[in-house]
């Protein structure tokens, strides 16, 4: 059972990731996804990456805002582009 507070530091560290807020930015930065990459579906996660995300998504846990939030970050540039902003 995961009792850490969710919040993107904590779920970079549930990751494995650099959770400081230089990485976390860089990782966002680096690893921009098209508009039709599902978060759990990004070609740079390790499979328990991708299945943590993914049961988070699915059993709408405690993490689910946070990756929502992740999921946003990773597809910042590709709406931006498709909406012409």
């Amino acid at each position: 059972m995961i009792t850490t507070e969710p919040s993107m530091t904590n779920l970079f560290l549930q990751l494995g990731l650099d959770a400081s807020a230089e990485a976390i930015a860089g990782f966002i930065a680096q690893h921009q996804l098209a508009t039709d990459v599902e978060v759990t579906d990004a070609p740079f996660w390790s499979d328990a990456q991708r299945q943590f995300l993914a049961e988070s998504l699915q059993a709408d846990a405690a993490w689910t805002t946070v990756v929502d939030e992740l999921n946003e970050a990773l597809h910042e540039e590709a709406v931006k582009a498709a909406t012409g902003l």
